[in-house]
C-alpha cells in the first residue's frame, strides 16, 4: 500500500490506495448528511454564546481599526498554525495593514501565501452576502497555494481532489506500521463534487432558517467531513464558519478569532470532531463544544478590547504631560506587560537597561513619573525600590 503525504501537522493527511469495506464513518450511513442533535442540550451553551456575542457587539462601535487588525492578524496566524504551517507574524501584519489601509512602514513585504490567506478570510466576511459557490471555494483554495505546493508536496490548486484512493487523516509513523492510527477517512473522490454541491445548496437555503451560530458549527463540521481538496480543508472550513457568523451578525467586522481559540484547545477540537465523524449522524457533542469555543473566543476578545480601551485612555491622559521618549517607552512596556506582568516591577537598573539612560537620568525621570501620578512606588525601599502603573486607578 502506497502513501503520499499531503499535509504535515499533529495529524497527518495521506492519500491511501485502499478500498472502503466497512461502515466506520459518518458519510457511510444511509442517513448522511441528515445531521441530528439534542436541541435541549444546546440551550445552555447557545445562550452563553449569545450573551457573550451581545456584549461584544455592543462595544463594536468603539473598536478602532488597529484592534480589528490585531484580531485579523491573530486569526491568520492561528488558522495556519493549526494546520502545521507557522507564518512570519511581521509578514502577516504587513499584509493585514495594507488591506485595512493602515501603515505598513518598516514591515517586510508579505509572502504570496500570506496574502492569499488574508484575502480569503476578508472575502469570507466582507462579501458575506454573496453566494458561496464551488467557483468561490476553488478560488479560495488557489489563494492558499499560489505556488502549487504545500511544503514539498504538489497540490491540485483550485481543483477538487481526484484519484481512486481514499483521503485519510492519520497520525503516527508513515505506512501501516505499529502505532499508526486512522482518525478519519473522507468520502471517495468520485463523490466530492456531488457532496460539495449538496453542502452549498444547504448553506444558501439554511440562512435565516436556523440559529446562525449553530449553522456556523454545522457548516464547519460538514465541509471538513467532505474534505473536498488535497489540502487546506481546515482553513477553508473555518473561513466558511466565519462567513456564517458574519451573516448572523450582519457585519463585516472580525470581532474575535475563532481559530486562536481552537488552536488553544486543539486536542478537544480534534477529539469532538473525530468522535462525531465516527458516529451515525448525531453531532450534539460537536455543536456543544463549538458553541462553548465560540463563547470563549468572544470572552477572550472582550478582554483584549477592554485592555485596548484602557491603553487608549491611559495615553489620552498622558498627553497632558511633557514626557521624554524614554519615559514613554518605559510606560509602554509596563502597559504591554499588564498588571503584574513586568516581572519584579520597574527598577532604576531596568529603566537604564531599557532606555540606555544614565543612572542619574533614570532616577530623575522615574521620580518625575511618580510626581505626575503615572507611576506608584512598590513596598520596598532603597536600591530595591520598584515602580508600577497604578492599575486600580486605570481600571476604575
Amino acid at each position: 500500500m502506497k502513501y503520499e503525504p499531503i499535509e504535515t501537522m499533529n495529524r497527518f493527511i495521506f492519500l491511501a490506495n485502499c478500498e472502503v469495506s466497512t461502515v466506520r464513518w459518518i458519510w457511510q450511513h444511509s442517513t448522511w448528511p441528515e445531521f441530528v442533535w439534542d436541541s435541549s442540550a444546546l440551550l445552555s451553551p447557545l445562550g452563553e454564546a449569545r450573551l457573550a456575542q451581545g456584549r461584544l457587539l455592543g462595544r463594536a462601535a468603539y473598536m478602532d481599526l488597529k484592534v480589528r487588525a490585531e484580531v485579523l492578524e491573530e486569526e491568520v496566524v492561528k488558522t495556519a498554525v493549526i494546520e502545521g504551517e507557522p507564518l512570519n507574524r511581521d509578514a502577516v501584519r504587513s499584509s493585514v495593514a495594507r488591506r485595512l489601509g493602515l501603515s505598513a512602514a518598516g514591515l517586510p513585504p508579505a509572502e504570496r501565501r500570506v496574502d492569499g490567506l488574508v484575502e480569503m478570510l476578508l472575502d469570507a466576511t466582507q462579501r458575506r452576502d454573496e453566494p458561496l459557490t464551488g467557483d468561490r471555494l476553488r478560488a479560495w483554495h488557489a489563494a492558499l497555494f499560489p505556488t502549487g505546493y504545500s511544503g514539498m508536496s504538489r497540490v491540485s490548486v483550485g481543483e477538487w481532489r481526484s484519484g481512486p484512493g481514499a483521503m485519510q487523516v492519520v497520525s503516527g509513523p508513515l505506512g501501516r506500521e505499529r502505532g499508526e492510527r486512522v482518525h478519519y477517512e473522507a468520502p471517495p473522490a468520485d463523490r466530492v463534487e456531488r457532496e460539495t454541491s449538496r453542502f452549498l445548496d444547504w448553506f444558501e437555503s439554511s440562512r435565516g432558517a436556523m440559529d446562525g451560530l449553530v449553522r456556523a458549527a454545522v457548516a464547519h463540521f460538514w465541509f471538513v467531513s467532505i474534505h473536498p481538496f488535497d489540502d487546506g480543508n481546515g482553513r477553508i472550513a473555518r473561513a466558511i464558519a466565519d462567513m456564517a457568523i458574519a451573516q448572523d451578525e450582519d457585519s463585516p467586522l472580525r470581532l474575535y478569532s475563532v481559530s486562536a481559540q481552537i488552536r488553544s484547545e486543539s486536542n478537544l477540537y480534534y477529539g469532538a470532531l473525530e468522535r462525531c465523524q465516527r458516529g451515525s449522524g448525531d453531532i450534539t457533542e460537536w455543536l456543544i463544544w463549538m458553541l462553548a469555543c465560540l463563547s470563549r473566543a468572544m470572552e477572550r476578545s472582550e478582554t483584549q478590547m477592554n485592555r485596548a480601551f484602557l491603553v487608549a485612555r491611559f495615553w489620552q491622559g498622558v498627553s497632558r504631560h511633557q514626557l521624554s521618549h524614554r519615559q514613554k517607552k518605559a510606560l509602554g512596556r509596563l502597559l504591554e506587560a499588564g498588571p503584574g506582568g513586568f516581572e519584579g516591577g520597574l527598577t532604576t537598573r531596568k529603566y537604564v537597561g531599557m532606555t540606555k539612560a544614565s543612572r542619574a537620568t533614570a532616577k530623575r525621570e522615574i521620580s518625575d513619573l511618580v510626581e505626575k501620578g503615572l507611576l506608584v512606588r512598590g513596598p520596598g525601599g532603597g536600591r530595591s525600590t520598584t515602580y508600577e502603573l497604578d492599575w486600580e486607578a486605570l481600571e476604575s
